[in-house]
């Protein structure tokens, strides 16, 4: 998609954080922007600050994990709006600490929401997407889609689905004929969002941040690219992953300090961090939460 300018942008949690920087991103290309977001009463902050870029905005609250929230947005976004060309999955969760200690339900949670969630956006949007002369599907994922993530195992576990469902969408669009809608993955590091206080980069690294993260999403939609990894150590990462043996690349991944880079994280006040424009319970009583 190399022309944004006219466009209609869908963007999950964006709201706030990095969804509401690539909401302004994509305004400032002269698209339009529909906001989607669990907490309802930013909305309209969001939206204020997209259209004093002079372009037309929306906010509509959203439960990703509610199948009949999405229709009800996919219904109100067709009778006010008109057709989206560019859905950008962003809402996301963390629940952290030990395995052990982190309730099982807020394990579940970060599934609900970061795989099943993003699962049923597209599948209610796609066949809009579909009919649109050009059209694009971005997912957040995270650098922890690739590696394991101490103090965030079902947060990395449902970000690697993430990159397998949105691999094989983008392979099944060109199998079903559908070239024209194409799909970009997105797996940052560490955004300097506020969510991630407490958090050390890995040695050779450092925190990103979002404007920066932002424009690499856009310019990625521009120019058709199915991955946006940042920072440099994520773009070499899967190679690593692959080509070293396993003992190798953990002695590394602990000389680089990334097994235990969220052994310190405390985000927003030691709550868990949503990306949807929640904040939810602590996961635990006595552990820091981790994200990434």
């Amino acid at each position: 998609m190399t022309q944004l300018d006219g466009k209609r942008v869908l963007i999950t949690g964006g709201a706030q954080g990095i969804g509401l920087e690539m909401a302004m991103k994509f305004a400032s290309r002269g698209a339009e922007i529909v906001i989607a977001d669990l907490n309802e009463a930013k909305l309209p902050e969001a939206k204020a600050k997209v259209e004093a870029l002079g372009v037309a905005a929306w906010g509509f609250p959203v439960d990703v994990t509610n199948p009949a929230s999405i229709a009800a947005l996919r219904a109100q976004i067709a009778a006010e709006v008109g057709p989206v060309d560019v859905l950008v999955n962003n809402a996301g969760v963390v629940f952290g600490g030990p395995f052990t200690e982190t309730p099982l339900d807020q394990h579940f949670k970060t599934y609900e929401v970061n795989t099943f969630g993003l699962v049923a956006m597209t599948h209610a949007f796609l066949p809009d997407l579909i009919e649109r002369p050009e059209a694009h599907v971005v997912n957040i994922s995270s650098a922890s889609g690739f590696i394991g993530l101490p103090y965030g195992s079902t947060y990395a576990s449902s970000k690697w689905a993430v990159i397998g469902f949105s691999e094989s969408i983008r392979s099944e669009m060109k199998v079903l004929g559908h070239e024209h809608l194409r799909v970009t993955i997105v797996c940052p590091s560490y955004i300097g969002t506020g969510m991630f206080e407490g958090a050390e980069a890995p040695k050779a690294t450092s925190m990103l941040e979002p404007d920066y993260l932002a424009e690499k999403v856009v310019r990625a939609v521009e120019r058709n690219r199915i991955h946006v990894l940042e920072p440099f150590m994520v773009k070499i990462t899967p190679l690593l992953r692959e080509l070293l043996p396993t003992a190798l690349y953990d002695r590394i991944a602990r000389l680089f300090g990334a097994d235990i880079s969220m052994a310190q994280w405390t985000g927003h006040g030691g709550k868990a961090e949503s990306t949807t424009g929640a904040e939810a319970e602590p996961a635990s009583s006595d552990q820091p939460e981790p994200d990434l």
